[in-house]
């Protein structure tokens, strides 16, 4: 029981660690990116398009897809629309420095506008009766595992029964860790969020590494977006990614701006996510503050963060603000 409840915790994480992790990036180079949600929505239909076309092209037979094939389209169709979604951002708020909150929110409402149009587009070219995209075929794809998993043990349940993705957002978590903290390159990109225009002043490109990191970690969360409708789910419906993008965001204040940590914190707020289901006599109502629980333990985390004022427990000191090259 309680190695499935750490798998299921580890499964539901995951789009919390792939949206954690790009959003770190993109606040390291000093911006705030609330489109996160957004993003994450745009790389999930931007994938659901690319692979459902991919399998109606088989359609009856299946089984006579491209394994590598029904993997690789998905993934680049949903890089495709998340770094275009964070190229939208980079230009509002890095070359015509917009107000980054507004930008953030008005690319999330943004997102799920134009996921839905294009879903339930896809879904009256279905004719199905009911209102979601079945991608059966390339989930049983994506969400294939270790052939040993089952044999060994709550080790196999816990550690090996997980698709590649599970896999690909944990390393993509320590690179980044390692570039942020042992590489000149993280070391010019939390300079640049730290303070922009000493930056400047000693040589970098201060809109360059904005444009880069905020198009990177874009990418990185359209992949949380992909994972959770494909991998997870094997199904798209309008409105059905829930409140993950915003859990995303709360991750990054939990995690103290640490990509390595967010692999943890991830793992934490996917089980206290799922963890009603394993409460007997639970009622709807209880479900509800069970689902409270991730933000409530961020907003204990910020105030202790706060309180202790340690500067690497800080978010970057010039996140959220625009850098005025003339102002220098």
């Amino acid at each position: 029981m309680i190695a499935l409840f750490i798998k299921r915790a580890i499964m539901q994480g995951i789009p919390l660690l792939f949206g954690s992790t790009g959003e770190i990036l993109t606040e390291k180079s000093g911006h705030l990116n609330l489109g996160i949600p957004g993003i994450m929505y745009v790389g999930g239909i931007s994938g659901v398009i690319g692979s459902f076309f991919y399998q109606q092209s088989y359609a009856p037979n299946y089984d006579q897809m491209n394994p590598v094939l029904a993997v690789i389209i998905p993934i680049l169709c949903c890089m495709l629309g998340s770094l275009l979604m964070g190229l939208i951002y980079c230009f509002l708020t890095v070359t015509l420095r917009a107000n980054q909150n507004v930008t953030g929110l008005a690319l999330t409402t943004f997102g799920v506008g134009v996921g839905n149009f294009f879903g339930g587009s896809i879904i009256k070219l279905t004719h199905s009766d009911v209102p979601s995209i079945n991608l059966t075929p390339t989930h049983k794809i994506f969400s294939a595992t270790l052939p040993i998993s089952d044999k060994l043990g709550w080790f196999g349940t816990i550690f090996l029964s997980h698709s590649f993705l599970v896999y690909v957002s944990i390393i993509i978590a320590l690179i980044c860790a390692f570039v942020l903290r042992r590489t000149r390159i993280g070391l010019h990109l939390r300079a640049v969020g730290e303070n922009p225009a000493t930056a400047d002043a000693a040589g970098i490109n201060v809109n360059r590494y904005k444009y880069v990191a905020t198009c990177i970690g874009s990418v990185i969360a359209g992949l949380g977006g992909l994972y959770y409708v494909i991998d997870y789910m094997g199904t798209w419906s309008n409105d059905g990614f829930g409140d993950r993008g915003w859990l995303a965001i709360a991750l990054v204040i939990f995690a103290i701006w640490r990509p390595d940590l967010s692999i943890l914190g991830s793992i934490l707020f996917g089980g206290l996510y799922i963890v009603y289901n394993y409460i007997e006599g639970s009622s709807l109502a209880s479900q509800e503050i069970y689902k409270m629980a991730p933000y409530i333990v961020t907003i204990v985390v910020l105030i202790v963060t706060s309180l202790r004022k340690k500067r690497e427990y800080q978010p970057p000191a010039h996140l959220g603000l625009s850098y005025f090259r003339e102002d220098r």
